[in-house]
């Protein structure tokens, strides 16, 4: 599948033929990006490391209160599997983690923007 297609033929080929992901499953891509980044937190989690970069789990706990540690645990495992996230263990005393934003989760980022912009006019 064509990745570096303008807006106009997505909307052709949209109209045209079903549109699915690279993998041939018969999914849309669409369908599988909103299906990665669903979930109550995931976004939460995704726009703070946005903003502040990369994090220990209790500075993002702390930027995040309303979470619980085990969804918190949950949603970084969850956007780790995904490619979003990546987890750096360091093993000193005392040992702690970090989490950062790999490139594919940065790539996210303007689409967040496209989101905003059409929040902004719409909402």
């Amino acid at each position: 599948m064509r990745t570096d297609i303008t807006y106009n033929e997505y909307l052709r080929i949209l109209k045209e033929e079903f549109i699915i992901s690279p993998d041939n499953t018969g999914s849309c891509p669409v369908t599988d990006v909103l299906g990665i980044i669903q979930g109550k937190w995931k976004n939460h989690v995704l726009f703070t490391m946005c903003r502040h970069g990369t994090l220990r789990f209790g500075e993002l706990k702390k930027l995040l209160p309303q979470i619980t540690n085990t969804a918190m645990t949950n949603t970084l495992r969850e956007l780790e599997s995904s490619g979003l996230v990546t987890r750096k263990q360091y093993n000193e005393i005392p040992p702690h983690v970090e989490y950062s934003l790999t490139e594919k989760g940065n790539d996210l980022m303007p689409i967040y923007y496209e989101i905003y912009k059409w929040g902004t006019n719409h909402l």
